[in-house]
């Protein structure tokens, strides 16, 4: 029987959403935080979409936005030349690192104790988180503003992108390895640890490469200009969005387009998979975030499967459940937080 995807909307933002990240498994679940161009970045419940929190501080958009592993810690990267630490779970900002321009991209370190940034001053830039004072070290050779800088390979290399340029560094020797040139400028890349593998939009084309040696994999053209895509934990599909407002969903082994639908009311800019692989996120020029299924119809998070009567004709349709409790909670959070992140609450619609 045919089921039809019905996502979740995550209202909130006022400003087109620009970068998002999943945590990985904690033993809360997992969380999503956001980065948006009103300058303020959400933490939500990965699953549901529940807010949790609002970052406040600061005084430009936010165009990266991260968390670590346990997403005890949230890093972000602005407009306003810095890049803030924040204690993810009570809110409180733990550091301002000052920059000379803007900052677009933020990673930490698996064991949380190195942040590495980049941005418009065309500079890579590791601090040690906890010596906040020391000089942060820095890595040059890009042409052009940096707009991702990941880690990768254990963090013993980097990962970044500039206009046209993906560059590989080694860590240790603070040098570049190898390097790819496109003729179309870089719109994403996401880094896949198991397996090593680099995947790169630009133009239609979502390529993939060997993070270790950046040899091509193989690659996809989509029928519009993609600005974000992300490959399923398990490498089975892949999902991307970009300017023509629409999701599309391939098979990762046979490059088969399996779905495509409208997802938005503007472009879509970023899109990623959770962690456990049963949905994935997608934020747009629309100010919204948005929840998938990766499996339409599959009971999980506020998704209950409900089939029609026989004979009606509909299409079976997968109902969001609120938990009754859900509004209660919100509203406790709220008040025992009232002078830390928490503000008026977001809401999340079917």
């Amino acid at each position: 029987m045919a089921m039809r995807q019905t996502p979740l909307t995550c209202s909130g933002h006022t400003r087109p959403v620009v970068d998002l990240a999943f945590s990985g498994i904690t033993p809360y679940g997992y969380f999503l935080i956001s980065a948006c161009k009103d300058g303020k970045p959400m933490l939500r419940q990965g699953d549901t979409g529940d807010w949790i929190g609002t970052f406040l501080g600061h005084k430009g958009a936010v165009w990266g936005a991260t968390l670590n592993k346990d997403a005890t810690k949230a890093a972000t990267a602005a407009a306003d030349f810095t890049a803030k630490v924040w204690d993810a779970v009570s809110g409180d900002e733990l550091m301002t690192l000052a920059h000379k321009h803007i900052v677009k991209t933020v990673d930490f370190t698996q064991d949380s104790n190195y942040l590495l940034t980049g941005g418009q001053d065309k500079l890579l830039r590791i601090y040690d988180l906890n010596k906040p004072e020391a000089e942060p070290k820095e890595i040059s050779g890009h042409s052009s503003g940096i707009k991702k800088a990941l880690w990768c390979s254990e963090d013993k290399q980097i990962l970044s992108a500039d206009d046209k340029t993906v560059r590989l560094w080694d860590h240790a020797t603070m040098t570049e390895v190898k390097s790819l040139n496109f003729n179309m400028s870089v719109s994403s890349m996401e880094y896949i640890p198991e397996g090593e593998i680099l995947v790169i939009t630009y133009g239609r084309s979502i390529a993939f490469h060997s993070a270790i040696s950046l040899d091509p994999i193989k690659s996809f053209e989509a029928p519009a200009t993609i600005n974000s895509a992300s490959l399923h934990p398990e490498k089975e599909f892949l999902v991307a969005g970009g300017e023509d407002f629409k999701l599309y969903k391939y098979d990762y082994n046979s490059g088969e387009e399996l779905e495509s639908y409208k997802g938005h009311f503007g472009p879509i800019h970023c899109v990623r998979f959770s962690p456990d692989g049963e949905l994935y996120a997608s934020g747009s020029e629309d100010g919204t975030l948005r929840l998938w299924q990766t499996v339409v119809g599959k009971t999980y998070g506020l998704w209950k499967c409900v089939l029609p009567e026989e004979d009606s004709g509909e299409l079976a349709k997968p109902k969001i459940s609120f938990p009754e409790t859900a509004e209660e909670e919100l509203e406790e959070i709220t008040s025992e937080n009232s002078d830390s992140i928490y503000s008026s609450t977001p809401e999340v619609k079917a």
